[in-house]
């Protein structure tokens, strides 16, 4: 009787004591980093802006725990809620800098940059009489964005146009979709593009897929690629409408109990039977793999594409004072099979202050509904694995160096339109055409041959054998200076493909570039194929 309560008492006594000693550090650090802050805002040499002081240390600070701990000052507060509820007041449009050129990326369909009839390819010369040049995306996003109802005069260059104009626009409040783009792949399969997870993520997948099975979709085909993720209770929605109702989505832990939480489905499920194909890639991230990771914990579609990027931890935002924010990390999660896809353990660093990637021998493994071994620890596996197309480097530098962007700005100012996207090619004349164009046009790269020939050059002078072979290196040089000349023309079928999902994007924007690359894209092909393929995608889920 007497040890069943000393012990607890003796624990008590032990922990209140550790409590306070930590409490002690905190307060004596923290009287010790506002005096120092004092002290040198007070006799540093140089002028000290002090807001910009306090927030490095801020963000050093917390850059010693994980990437994804963050200080949100006042001045950044609405980029915080545009990520969060994909709403801000604006023209609707993305802009990039194109050779110093602040130039029109895309204007988003039924918001006002596309209704003012802006266009890609414009360049945006001033801002309400300001000139912008020189200016980066994130600075000229603050001249656009502003309260709704407010208006904004651009003044705009277009390919074609001897002189530039002025566009008066008036800003809205726009509403960024988490679908983007949702269509019909081929006469039975659907596809949903899922890009974030913001207020609404569930509803609009939800919508999108009811009009799909409306168009007579008995199949879908679910694109996560690139998704980064966002809030978690549209994960957790998103993957109900899939599981029946009370079905566990994901457990989350953390150190405070008020974050050992289940959630579950809540909500009668929209369709538990139609076949589900997901494509991820190391761009898929957080609620993406939520979403993913659950669907192949329960067996309820067959995952295709790259491993995902494996972020198993979860945020959530306290308030401070002068409406500045905390967003701290509190708990991990865990997907309905028990695991934890987290691949980076960020309290254990090597000695150059690196955190620690998981090793795959220290994965666990874990079951899914049909007993299929699935491992915790670097992201979300693809039952399917697709090699990622590796485009050829002549490719990379026509787009690098957006001479594909500028031809396709040019064949939309001579071509007043063109068929639907999915069915739009080149012909041989308009590539030739295309070629021609690019003929005195910067596009050089470097070759891995190239880069090859160059080593050796280098240790044979270094050797003192480069004079007995200079006549064959000369050679060599030659050859592989032709082949270059003649890439544009060996690869003639993967520039086509660039082009003209280029092209499409310029007359039916983001729909039109993604429906013109559908016979081109290897992860919907290969979804396509499995889900075709009835005994091949139970076979898959099964386990056999």
């Amino acid at each position: 009787m007497t040890s069943l309560v000393v012990l607890p008492l003796l624990f008590f006594s032990f922990t209140s004591e550790k409590l306070g000693n930590h409490y002690f550090e905190i307060a004596k650090n923290m009287k010790i980093f506002a005096q120092l802050y004092q002290e040198v805002n007070t006799y540093y040499v140089d002028d000290v802006n002090p807001s910009e002081l306090m927030t490095t240390g801020i963000e050093a600070m917390l850059a010693t725990l994980d990437p994804y701990t963050n200080y949100i000052p006042e001045d950044r507060i609405e980029d915080y809620r545009t990520m969060t509820t994909g709403e801000y007041g604006g023209l609707g449009v993305v802009v990039g800098n194109r050779n110093g050129d602040i130039t029109i990326i895309l204007p988003n369909e039924g918001y006002p940059a596309y209704e003012a009839g802006l266009q890609i390819g414009d360049v945006i010369m001033k801002v309400d009489g300001d000139e912008i040049s020189g200016k980066n995306t994130g600075e000229i996003s603050k001249y656009l964005k502003g309260q709704a109802g407010s208006e904004v005069t651009l003044t705009i260059k277009r390919y074609g146009n001897d002189q530039p104009f002025d566009v008066k626009v008036k800003r809205e409040k726009i509403q960024i979709n988490n679908v983007p783009y949702y269509g019909m792949v081929t006469d039975n399969i659907g596809l949903i593009q899922l890009s974030d997870f913001t207020r609404n993520a569930s509803k609009e997948v939800g919508d999108a897929l009811t009009e799909l099975k409306d168009r007579g979709a008995s199949k879908v085909i679910i694109d996560l690629r690139g998704n980064p993720g966002g809030l978690l209770n549209e994960a957790v929605s998103i993957v109900n409408l899939f599981v029946p109702k009370g079905s566990d989505v994901v457990y989350t832990k953390g150190r405070i109990e008020d974050w050992n939480k289940t959630y579950k489905a809540m909500n009668p499920p929209l369709d538990t039977e139609i076949p589900i194909a997901v494509l991820i890639n190391g761009g898929s991230a957080s609620a993406a793999e939520i979403v993913s990771g659950s669907i192949q914990d329960y067996d309820r579609g067959v995952l295709l594409g790259s491993r995902s990027f494996g972020k198993g931890l979860v945020q959530a935002t306290r308030p401070l004072d002068y409406n500045s924010r905390l967003k701290v990390t509190v708990a991990k999660y865990y997907i309905p099979s028990g695991r934890c896809i987290q691949e980076i353990d960020y309290s254990h660093r090597n000695k150059d202050g690196e955190a620690i990637v998981v090793a795959d021998s220290l994965r666990e493994q874990f079951k899914t509904a049909n007993g299929r071994p699935v491992l915790d620890g670097g992201g979300v596996a693809p039952d399917i694995k697709v090699k990622p197309f590796n485009f050829a480097q002549i490719s990379v530098s026509l787009i690098l160096k957006g001479l594909i962007f500028d031809y396709a700005t040019k064949f939309h100012h001579e071509n007043e339109k063109i068929v639907a996207a999915r069915d739009f090619k080149l012909s041989d004349e308009q590539f030739n055409d295309f070629v021609e164009w690019i003929k005195d046009k910067d596009y050089g790269y470097q070759t891995k041959v190239e880069v090859t020939m160059e080593e050796l050059e280098k240790s044979a002078k270094e050797d003192k054998y480069y004079d007995d072979i200079i006549d064959e290196i000369e050679n060599l040089k030659k050859k592989v200076y032709h082949n270059k000349e003649s890439d544009v023309i060996k690869f003639k079928d993967e520039i086509k493909d660039v082009l003209e999902a280029e092209i499409c994007k310029r007359y039916y924007l983001e729909a039109g570039e993604i429906e013109s690359t559908f016979t081109a894209d290897l992860d919907v092909i290969e979804a396509v194929e499995v889900l075709n393929d009835d005994a091949r995608y139970q076979k898959i889920l099964s386990g056999n």
